[in-house]
């Protein structure tokens, strides 16, 4: 017999994933940008020149996903591509003035959630969560993102 779903430590992750994106979702709404494209614009702050591949890997998408989000970025006057010096075929992308100004708000927007959620548990519990969905990633065959003051992940 199968497990029912309050029993299913996935379900649960689910249900926690689909809360904090919804909550991410509300604080962005007034810079007209959604999720994926917070982390995209995210991920360029953090390390410009990016390939429109490296990006999907980065923010966990398919590439034609990343093409339509970098598209939409790029009309919206948020994010510069140009040719890879010497790999003409490839794309680098870059944020605009405009792009940088918008992901340091959107940003303290979205740091009021995750502090919100951090606050609901002391330092020592944070660190077992995290240790626990460590442990779940290595049960599912893949290894743990290494931190640096927080999670190397691009996930939710």
């Amino acid at each position: 017999m199968s497990l029912p779903a309050h029993e299913r430590i996935g379900h649960h992750i689910r249900r926690v994933e689909q809360e904090l994106v919804s909550a991410k979702h509300s604080v962005l709404r007034p810079f007209k940008v959604n999720v994926p494209q917070y982390y995209v614009l995210l991920a360029l702050s953090q390390e410009s020149g990016l390939s429109g591949a490296a990006l999907a890997r980065r923010c966990m998408v398919t590439p034609q996903t990343m093409s339509s989000v970098l598209a939409t970025l790029e009309n919206r006057g948020l994010v510069e591509r140009t040719p890879h010096p010497r790999h003409h075929h490839v794309l680098e992308s870059r944020l605009t003035p405009t792009g940088r100004s918008l992901i340091d708000e959107a940003d303290a927007a979205v740091a009021e959630v995750e502090e919100r959620l951090s606050a609901a548990f002391s330092e020592e519990e944070t660190g077992c969560l995290l240790a626990a969905l460590d442990r779940c990633l290595v049960a599912l065959g893949e290894p743990p993102a290494r931190r640096s003051g927080g999670t190397s992940r691009g996930g939710a």
